[in-house]
């Protein structure tokens, strides 16, 4: 991956930038919400005071009708005030609610956490004391930045796995473009090679070594092929998956060290279903090799086939030193790979072969230090 200095300084000052946004929305709400709770305060005193003076208002009709305002002007804050014999009056607090006195000294508790209580005091005689809460837009205010906090993270979610999606997409391209053009290249060498081929047959030469050359040229052929569907939708067509999977069996079995024991057992004859030659044969001699390099060369390969309801269950093992559980997803991630010399893409092609290519399942079934178990789980075609 090329590294561009450019782009990380761009993305330094987007990330600054953001947290410098986000830092002033929250500093801007948590200040709005001090004046809202000073102006919330201001009119409770207010009202204090217009409390404390009400009993003068009945020698002053005009100052009576004042304190009078003031009292049905707060509509939203809940308020109890206990006077000084002990006694309680509730504004402002639904009236549904019956109240008792435990309730009371609950509430009041709760509204000495919320703000500071006021006292009421005449000539310097203590009237009453002033509990209160904050009001219903204080207590939603309260909550905004964490909601707010809530949808930028939500925000930068999206948008992280936006790009991390358009990223994996290009990936995708960069190797799907990689393996037709290897495609490609190989066909040119490949069309020399069948020319020779035939122009040695007419030489009298042993036909033994033209036909070992014509099997080497049809393995050839059959990776072009392979390379040449990668980023491409394959054809599809209704094969014996007992036939196709003892087909590509065989041939690695010709092709491996006689320390290699193998076995293949099917509890059917033959089953129907969708495949693409190519794609699976391929799909089995990734599984098999791993099986292969994960014994150092020696041990047990099986391979059995059974039928579950409308699938079908490939199951490949091996006797080689096993998978930490932890890393039963990760191995068919690109790149991670126990070889010193591998890449990492054999389980990757194959997870990409089966589930998007055949709409079917592969999973490491089971793993231990006595070996591995693979399965891959195909449709029943007509099922």
């Amino acid at each position: 991956m090329n590294f561009n200095p450019k782009n990380k300084s761009s993305n330094i000052v987007l990330l600054i930038a953001s947290f410098v946004i986000v830092s002033l929305i929250l500093w801007n709400t948590n200040s709005f919400f001090k004046k809202f709770k000073e102006e919330e305060r201001l009119k409770m005193e207010i009202w204090a005071t217009a409390q404390s003076e009400f009993q003068q208002s009945s020698e002053d009709a005009d100052l009576g009708n004042l304190h009078l305002k003031v009292f049905q002007n707060n509509r939203s804050t809940p308020m109890i005030l206990v006077n000084k014999d002990g006694s309680t009056k509730t504004n402002n607090i639904d009236p549904e609610e019956e109240l008792d006195s435990l309730d009371v000294q609950n509430r009041i508790k709760k509204y000495s956490k919320e703000n500071v209580p006021i006292s009421i005091d005449q000539q310097g005689e203590h009237l009453a004391t002033l509990y209160y809460g904050n009001s219903e837009v204080l207590n939603k205010l309260k909550f905004y930045p964490i909601a707010l906090l809530l949808i930028i993270f939500l925000f930068a979610t999206v948008i992280f796995f936006f790009f991390k999606t358009s990223k994996a997409s290009e990936q995708n391209k960069l190797w799907a473009g990689m393996a037709k053009e290897t495609a490609h290249q190989i066909g040119t060498p490949l069309s020399s090679l069948l020319g020779w081929n035939e122009l040695l047959k007419t030489e009298n030469i042993n036909s033994e070594i033209t036909k070992e050359i014509e099997k080497d040229i049809d393995r050839l052929q059959t990776i072009t092929e392979r390379f040449s569907k990668i980023g491409s939708l394959p054809k599809l067509d209704a094969h014996d998956i007992v036939k196709e999977t003892k087909e590509a069996y065989d041939y690695l079995k010709l092709r491996s060290s006689k320390l290699i024991n193998f076995s293949f057992d099917s509890q059917v004859e033959n089953m129907p279903v969708l495949l693409n030659h190519a794609l699976y044969h391929w799909t089995i001699e990734n599984l098999v090799k791993n099986g292969i390099d994960a014994m150092k060369g020696k041990g047990d390969i099986a391979i059995e086939i059974f039928p579950n309801g409308k699938n079908v269950h490939i199951q490949v093992s091996d006797t080689g030193h096993g998978i930490s559980k932890s890393d039963y997803q990760a191995i068919f991630n690109p790149g991670v790979t126990s070889k010193k010399r591998g890449w990492g893409l054999g389980l990757s092609l194959v997870k990409r072969i089966i589930e998007e290519y055949h709409d079917g399942k592969i999973k490491v079934l089971s793993s231990s230090k006595q070996g591995t178990v693979m399965q891959i789980s195909l449709r029943v075609y007509g099922s």
